[in-house]
């Protein structure tokens, strides 16, 4: 089997894998399965990937690189945590349409009883929340929050927070709606600390430096 080949056979299995996550689900996703969606072999699966959970654990990171990949340009340009939220929402309503958060269920799912599926959902967070990190230490660079924020952990709050939404939403989608509006508020709350004037952000500065000696 020449390179192209072996190229084609594999981006077949790949999108074979995230379809029948997306549509069946882990305990769904069989070797026959994806192979027979794919139109190949089954064989080639296990030339390729070894095991049907490393082919769906390769499947989840493709489609995760090819999300961000399709939004580092917006990450890229946002300028403030409102601006971060605008983002979110509209990676929240692609990523539902696509399937990729239904994927991300069944990977948070399985992740318990599958070690290969646990490593996908923990690379998906990783790179998700790297890319909310540097937005945040760009948007609070300056701000008197930077000081005392901790830019890492706020950066797994907002992923956590986008993924927890985003299964809340199948359950309910009127309070996730909600939590989201909550978000953006406190992103407003950001923006005016950030333009107060001097002398109201030396008192503040002052206070949460308090507040972080005290915790």
């Amino acid at each position: 089997m020449g390179t192209g080949a072996m190229n084609a056979t594999r981006a077949k299995l790949l999108a074979a894998a995230a379809d029948t996550l997306r549509e069946d689900g882990a305990a769904g996703a069989s070797a026959r399965g994806i192979a027979g969606r794919a139109g190949v072999n089954q064989a080639l699966i296990f030339y390729h990937f070894k095991t049907v959970s490393e082919l769906l654990d390769a499947a989840c990171r493709h489609a995760v690189d090819e999300a961000v990949e399709h939004y580092r340009n917006q990450f890229a340009a946002v300028t403030s945590l409102p601006g971060l939220l605008a983002v979110g929402r509209e990676l929240h309503q692609r990523e539902r349409a696509i399937g990729n958060v239904a994927m991300m269920a069944q990977l948070m799912s399985a992740a318990g009883n599958d070690p290969v599926l646990a490593g996908a959902a923990r690379y998906a967070m990783r790179v998700w929340t790297a890319e909310v990190e540097s937005v945040v230490e760009r948007v609070l660079r300056g701000s008197p929050l930077a000081e005392v924020a901790d830019s890492a952990g706020l950066a797994r709050a907002v992923s956590a927070s986008f993924i927890g939404l985003e299964l809340y939403e199948g359950v309910d989608a009127d309070g996730a709606a909600h939590a989201l509006d909550s978000l953006e508020r406190l992103g407003v709350l950001v923006e005016v600390v950030n333009d107060l004037g001097p002398i109201a952000r030396r008192a503040l500065r002052s206070k949460l430096k308090g507040a972080a000696v005290v915790r």
